[in-house]
């Protein structure tokens, strides 16, 4: 399925991203990372096919060429990503959503997601943390339901996958993947990308 693909996102600001890896990391060098994480997430987007690609941001970053922009809006983050998919809805298009803390992502799998909506309402990829890295919706307006699921626990992901289900939703699930929150994870990452832009940040760290 051709569907539009969405990149949630924060500005890769010193202080305000990445804390978790502070220590062992300064502010500037978790931002760097941040950064090189986002710049490979855009990277992936543009190599899977789209419909459109959309940059969901938070705060003041560069936008890249050819993708549609909208600003997050919501009081919390279960909101914000209920308006993500609101705010970027098309007619007749189903919509990924991935964030920028799994520079391991391939367009591959990103492709998998879309075309897993030819024979299911919504796709799901968990995260080790508990959480979830992906969701993709047939019909965007489905996202509602984030609204109510409590965001950053080890029970997101569950809570996500029963919420589409009691609205009646058939989903697929999505291979599982590491979220980097903490140096442990940052290095998992790396190790599953070693080209990546994320990798060779965190080589410069060491």
């Amino acid at each position: 399925m051709n569907a539009q693909l969405l990149l949630i996102a924060k500005a890769p600001v010193p202080g305000r991203v990445k804390t978790r890896l502070c220590p062992p990391c300064t502010p500037e060098q978790a931002a760097g990372l941040a950064a090189a994480a986002l710049a490979d997430t855009v990277e992936t987007l543009d190599a899977a096919p789209a419909a459109r690609r959309a940059l969901v941001l938070s705060g003041q970053s560069t936008v890249p060429v050819g993708w549609h922009h909208v600003e997050q809006r919501g009081d919390g983050f279960a909101a914000r990503l209920a308006n993500a998919f609101a705010d970027t809805a098309l007619p007749g298009t189903a919509s990924v959503l991935v964030g920028m803390d799994t520079p391991q992502l391939t367009a591959d799998l990103v492709a998998a997601a879309a075309d897993g909506l030819d024979s299911a309402d919504a796709v799901l990829g968990h995260a080790e943390d508990g959480g979830w890295w992906g969701l993709g919706l047939r019909d965007p307006d489905a996202a509602r339901v984030l609204r109510d699921v409590p965001m950053s626990t080890a029970e997101t992901g569950t809570r996500t996958e029963q919420a589409l289900r009691d609205l009646g939703l058939t989903i697929a699930r999505l291979p599982v993947l590491r979220d980097v929150d903490t140096w442990a994870d940052a290095e998992a990452a790396a190790e599953r990308a070693p080209g990546s832009r994320f990798a060779a940040a965190l080589a410069g760290i060491r």
